[in-house]
C-alpha cells in the first residue's frame, strides 16, 4: 500500500500546484474558450471539407480519409503552434512589466513556472481541440465498409457534424449561463450555412 500512497501523495501535492498556477495565470478560462472556439474551427473545416469532397465527386472512403486527415492534422498543428507563439510573447511581455515593476528578476520563480505551464497548457488545448473534433466528425468514414455506402456515410458523417456542433453550442450556454438550446441551435446554424454556400457556390456536376 505504501507505493499507492505515495503515488496519491504525488499526485495530490501536483494538483495543488497545478491550482496554484492557475490561480497565478487564470489559464484554464483561456484554455476553455479555446477549446470551445478551437473545438468549433474544428468541426466546421471538416463539415467544409467534406462537403467538398462530395461535390468534386469523390466517392472513395480511403481518399475521403486521407484528405480528412491531412486537414485535421494541418487544423491542429496551426493551432497548437500559433497559441504556442502568441500565448509565449503574451507571458514574456507580462513577466517583463513585473520585473519592472518589483526590480527583481523573476525568470526562476513561481511566477515564471506558472507562465510556461499556462502557455503549454493553452497549446495543447488549442491544437488538440480541432484535431479531435475534426476527427470525430471523419469517423463514419473509418467504419465505410461496416456501413456499406459511401453516401450514407456522407450523411453519417453531416449528422455527426451538426450535433457536435449543437454540443460546442451547449457546452457554450453553460458557460454563459444561458440557454443551453438557444446556443445549440445557433452552432448548428452556421453548420448548416457553410453546407449551403457549397452547395451554391459549387453545386453537383460542376
Amino acid at each position: 500500500m505504501e507505493p499507492l500512497d505515495s503515488a496519491r501523495q504525488r499526485l495530490d501535492r501536483n494538483l495543488d500546484v497545478m491550482r496554484e498556477y492557475e490561480r497565478i495565470t487564470g489559464f484554464w478560462q483561456i484554455a476553455r474558450r479555446a477549446l470551445a472556439n478551437n473545438s468549433f474551427d474544428g468541426v466546421l473545416t471538416m463539415v467544409g471539407v467534406l462537403t467538398g469532397n462530395y461535390l468534386g465527386g469523390i466517392r472513395d472512403a480511403a481518399t475521403v480519409i486521407r484528405i480528412g486527415v491531412a486537414a485535421s492534422v494541418s487544423i491542429g498543428v496551426s493551432g497548437l503552434w500559433g497559441a504556442y507563439l502568441a500565448e509565449s510573447a503574451e507571458r514574456d511581455r507580462e513577466l517583463a512589466q513585473l520585473e519592472r515593476i518589483s526590480l527583481i528578476d523573476l525568470s526562476d520563480t513561481k511566477f515564471s513556472r506558472a507562465a510556461r505551464v499556462a502557455v503549454v497548457v493553452v497549446s495543447l488545448v488549442d491544437g488538440l481541440s480541432p484535431l479531435v473534433s475534426s476527427l470525430i466528425v471523419l469517423f463514419p468514414f473509418f467504419i465505410a465498409p461496416l456501413i456499406g455506402s459511401i453516401g450514407l456515410s456522407y450523411a453519417l458523417a453531416l449528422i455527426v457534424g451538426l450535433v457536435s456542433l449543437f454540443g460546442l453550442g451547449m457546452f457554450l450556454g453553460h458557460i454563459s449561463q444561458r440557454s443551453l438550446v438557444g446556443y445549440g441551435l445557433r452552432t448548428v446554424v452556421a453548420g448548416i450555412v457553410a453546407i449551403g454556400l457549397s452547395f451554391i457556390l459549387s453545386p453537383p456536376g460542376d
